[in-house]
């Protein structure tokens, strides 16, 4: 009964950290997905919590991980780990039933699992969480309390420090299809190969081919070798989500700047309302810089004619400025206004628009 109460332990704690760290790293994500449950269950008015919410709920689970897996405070903390999973489960049910929000985003974007996936996923840590709890009592620290509860304290403090940076700069790790290295030009999509192995009756061998080019059609051969396993490799499956740019008269400009052979720069401000005017003020000069450069530099944004417009005049921004559907631009950079550097397709850089460095080291360190 010791090690089966260890087991359900450490295996959610290790669920829970995992779960806590991929959304730490990208509150933001959390945030635009806590806004989906708001609109869905018409309670708009709670969406300027989801922030402080986010933070609280991914630095909670993380610590209630760490907890779990190295034994720290359990009776403690297995009455806030109860009550976290019977609410989770019920709203991941409710979800399955009724698809209310097509991404709960219960492990970031880092994996995706369909809504009935989370549900019966959660099931299965109710079956363990549930022990836990009513075994809460028999596990046992080899610390003292009081060094137990600062081991707790100081997890929490550090990780909500992470997700506070990963907000005002930019997530550590970008689980996006538009993440640095990542070729995003749908047009330019290679074709998906498929890998077969097969292994010999006889001797044991193992030949791995590239369909349809093996002998599948040679029944002597097939009397030989027996099928093992196949794979596929995608070189397409880190791609961003289709991007359509659109001008003031709706003609699409998207190919012009995907398709760009040339160093460009995309700046990324999907709510003009809600933006941080100081990020567009510190680009002007690298704005300018670039443009002298012949380079192009753009912004993309989902707000209307009327508020770029006023927009443009409140800040002396003279960039164009182009529409895009504001889910893919949220894809695109985790933040409000963020800078992107792009070249045939391939993001090289790209950083909060408070972080970007002078435009001469962006040359010299990113467009060579």
């Amino acid at each position: 009964m010791k090690l089966l109460r260890n087991i359900f332990r450490i295996l959610v704690g290790v669920v829970f950290i995992f779960s806590g760290f991929v959304k730490g790293v990208d509150p933001l994500g959390t945030v635009y997905r806590m806004d989906d449950y708001f609109l869905a269950f018409n309670v708009a008015w709670a969406m300027p919590l989801s922030l402080f919410l986010t933070y609280l709920l991914v630095a909670l689970e993380f610590t209630i991980g760490i907890s779990l897996l190295f034994n720290l405070l359990i009776k403690k903390t297995a009455w806030l780990l109860l009550p976290m999973m019977t609410f989770f489960t019920i709203l991941t049910f409710f979800d399955a039933v009724y698809n209310m929000v097509p991404d709960c985003g219960c492990f970031g974007d880092a994996v995706k699992m369909t809504n009935l996936q989370t549900f019966l996923k959660n099931v299965v840590l109710m079956a363990m969480v549930v022990p836990i709890f009513i075994w809460r009592k028999k596990y046992r620290s080899a610390l003292p309390v009081l060094l137990d509860f600062a081991l707790v304290l100081a997890t929490f403090i550090v990780f909500t420090g992470m997700s506070i940076y990963c907000v005002r700069h930019l997530p550590l790790i970008d689980f996006m299809g538009w993440k640095v290295g990542n070729r995003v030009n749908q047009a330019a999509s290679l074709p998906v190969k498929f890998y077969v192995t097969y292994k010999n009756r006889t001797t044991g061998e193992e030949k791995e081919f590239v369909a349809p080019n093996y002998p599948w059609n040679d029944s002597l051969w097939l009397s030989q070798w027996t099928f093992k396993s196949q794979r596929v490799v995608d070189p397409n499956k880190n791609q961003g989500l289709m991007l359509r740019i659109e001008d003031a008269t709706g003609a699409d400009y998207t190919a012009s700047v995907l398709e760009n052979p040339d160093y460009q720069f995309i700046l990324v401000a999907y709510n003009l309302a809600g933006t941080n005017p100081d990020g567009f003020r510190r680009l002007l000069p690298l704005y300018k810089k670039a443009i002298a450069d012949g380079f192009s530099f753009i912004c993309l944004t989902n707000s209307l004619p009327e508020e770029i417009k006023k927009f443009k005049f409140a800040h002396g921004t003279a960039f164009d400025y182009y529409n895009s559907d504001d889910v893919v631009l949220k894809t695109m950079v985790r933040a409000n206004p963020g800078l992107i550097l792009l070249k045939n397709g391939t993001v090289i850089a790209k950083w909060n628009a408070l972080d970007v460095p002078a435009y001469e080291e962006v040359k010299g360190f990113h467009m060579k």
